[in-house]
């Protein structure tokens, strides 16, 4: 079962929150309320995924991400967001978070797309991914680290772009999950990322679709 730490200041969010995952089959190991908290907890209990809000008092959501993902086997991060946080939720994925999700998140999707992020895929949150693409740096820039990609990697490069798995890139290419996976380390090599999330984004900057649409 998937072992969830739920991190917002407000509690009711978190008792809310608990709720909906608890419902949905997977156990919420505790809760946090500021990002010092979180990282104490984090290594007390060591969930599977952490969901993190961003703004909060004392010690901020992207501060404790930031920390946590400094530790040995950190978990899956998740960060919390409204849509005037696009800078933030940036700060967030770079720092090492494998997504982020609205707080308008239907209950149903959430519980979906916690147990993805425990996976380690990526995870963006249609609605608010729109606004970041728009806020993501030099398109031009992105579209140069791209020119020595083969058709196949931009392809599979495409596909992490629009947060897909590697069972549906797969499956839209027609390949093997382990060769798609293979695709994804050299990718990382090539592009001197350091992980989904940030090949993903880089995707984005470079105004890549992602057509790998099928599952």
């Amino acid at each position: 079962m998937t072992r969830v730490l739920v991190v917002d200041d407000e509690r009711m969010v978190c008792a809310h929150l608990r709720t909906i995952l608890e419902a949905g089959g997977l156990e919420v190991v505790g809760e946090a309320y500021d990002g010092g908290a979180a990282v104490e907890a984090v290594v007390r209990l060591r969930p599977d995924v952490l969901l993190i809000d961003l703004r909060m008092p004392g010690v901020d959501g992207l501060a404790a991400i930031e920390r946590i993902a400094a530790l040995t086997s950190p978990p899956k991060m998740v960060a919390l967001t409204t849509f005037d946080l696009d800078e933030y939720v940036l700060r967030a994925l770079k720092a090492g978070a494998v997504g982020f999700l609205v707080k308008s998140t239907s209950p149903e999707d959430l519980v979906d797309l916690v147990r993805v992020a425990a996976a380690g895929h990526t995870v963006l949150s249609p609605e608010a991914a729109q606004r970041l693409v728009s806020n993501t740096g030099d398109r031009h820039r992105a579209r140069d680290l791209l020119d020595g990609l083969t058709d196949r990697e931009r392809e599979v490069l495409e596909g992490l772009g629009a947060g897909r798995s590697n069972l549906q890139i797969a499956r839209h290419l027609h390949l093997s999950e382990a060769t798609v996976k293979g695709y994804v380390s050299r990718l990382m090599a090539k592009l001197a990322r350091d992980n989904r999330t940030a090949l993903a984004l880089l995707a984005r900057d470079a105004g890549l679709r992602g057509q790998c649409s099928s599952g």
